[in-house]
């Protein structure tokens, strides 16, 4: 895979991600809130990436952070992280190794 970034809500979620995967990606936080300031930066930031992903929480906040996202970034993949978890930073690292590894990314899979 290219270089790759994946987008999401808070630091926690990003080390959590970064736990699981066994390749190189550029991950960005939006630190929960979202702006036109805060979208021109990550546009700009990410704007060398061969793809790019958002993987924001299934609550109202992420859902909402989500649609604000597609508008910027309309070409992104989706990640999403299972209904009961509600929240990346609270989703099984296994759970979020297998999402990752679904959406082509290589993985460490951690021991349950």
């Amino acid at each position: 895979m290219g270089k790759c970034v994946i987008i999401v809500e808070g630091k926690t979620d990003k080390e959590r991600l970064l736990r699981v995967l066994a390749e190189p990606v550029t991950i960005f936080c939006t630190f929960g809130s979202y702006s036109q300031e805060k979208g021109e930066q990550l546009l700009a930031q990410a704007e060398s990436a061969e793809e790019v992903y958002l993987f924001t929480d299934e609550d109202d906040s992420g859902k909402k952070l989500r649609a604000s996202l597609s508008e910027d970034f309309p070409h992104a993949g989706h990640l999403h992280t299972p209904k009961m978890y509600r929240e990346v930073a609270d989703t099984p690292l296994p759970v979020l190794a297998e999402i990752l590894e679904r959406a082509g990314f290589a993985v460490i899979v951690p021991a349950p």
